[in-house]
C-alpha cells in the first residue's frame, strides 16, 4: 500500500513571501481556498503530472490544480482524450471528473506573485514532491510541465539539472522505472505565442500513455 506523502500544512510558514501573499489574498478573496494546493489523483497512478505552481485564480481560488484557469482548459480535455479521466472538466472542484491512473501536482505547493516562484521557494517545497514521487509504487512517467517543474523533477531525484537538459517533447529516464516526459507549460501565454499548441501537448500525453499501456520490461 502507498504511504501518505507529507504535505505542507494548511497554514505552512516555510515562505515567508508566499505567507504573505497567502495572507493578502485570504483578506481580499476569504471565499477562496487560499492556502498549499494538494494533489489530484491517485497514488495507485502510474504517471504523474507536475505543473509550476497554483494559478490565483485557478488552483488558489478552487483548491483543485489546474481548475478554473487558462491552462486546465486544455491540460484535462487532453487527459480525457487520451484516457487518463473520464466525466467531463467544468473548471470546479465539484464537476465529477476523475483522473485514472493519473495524479497531478505542483512544484511549489503555494501561489507566488505574478506565478513566478523564487529558487528558494522551489527549492523549500521539493521535499514534498519527492516524498510524494516515492510514494507512487507504481509510478512510471512524470510529465514535467515546463522547465521549473522538470528541474524540481531532477533535483528531485538528486541529480543535476545540467545532466538532463529541458526539451520540449523529450524523455529522460531517470531511473529503471521511471521516465521524465517534458512539454513546456500549458499556459495562456504558450498557447496564445504559439510556442505550445493542442497537438504538441497532445503528443506528449499520447507518448506518455503508449508507454504505460505498454508491459514492463
Amino acid at each position: 500500500m502507498p504511504h501518505e506523502p507529507v504535505s505542507p500544512g494548511k497554514n505552512c510558514p516555510d515562505c515567508s513571501r508566499l505567507v504573505e501573499f497567502r495572507a493578502e489574498n485570504s483578506k481580499a478573496f476569504p471565499d477562496w481556498h487560499n492556502a498549499p494546493v494538494p494533489a489530484f489523483g491517485s497514488l495507485d497512478a502510474s504517471v504523474l503530472i507536475c505543473g509550476l505552481a497554483p494559478g490565483k485564480q485557478g488552483a488558489n481560488r478552487t483548491g483543485r490544480p489546474f481548475t478554473g484557469d487558462f491552462a486546465g482548459d486544455l491540460l484535462y480535455p487532453t487527459l480525457l482524450k487520451n484516457g487518463f479521466a473520464k466525466g467531463k472538466y467544468g473548471a470546479t472542484p465539484n464537476d465529477g471528473l476523475e483522473l485514472l491512473d493519473c495524479r497531478i501536482t505542483n512544484a511549489v505547493r503555494c501561489v507566488p506573485p505574478e506565478n513566478r516562484p523564487t529558487t528558494a521557494e522551489i527549492k523549500a517545497c521539493n521535499r514534498f514532491l519527492r516524498d510524494e514521487i516515492a510514494a507512487m509504487p507504481g509510478l512510471r512517467v512524470i510529465i514535467a510541465l515546463g522547465t521549473i517543474a522538470h528541474g524540481a523533477i531532477v533535483s528531485s531525484f538528486g541529480f543535476k539539472k545540467s545532466a538532463f537538459p529541458f526539451n520540449h517533447g523529450g524523455m529522460h529516464t531517470l531511473n529503471e522505472n521511471i521516465r521524465l516526459y517534458d512539454s513546456y507549460h500549458c499556459s495562456r501565454y504558450n498557447t496564445n505565442t504559439g510556442r505550445l499548441t493542442p497537438e504538441m501537448f497532445d503528443a506528449v500525453v499520447r507518448a506518455a500513455r503508449h508507454y504505460v499501456s505498454s508491459p514492463p520490461k
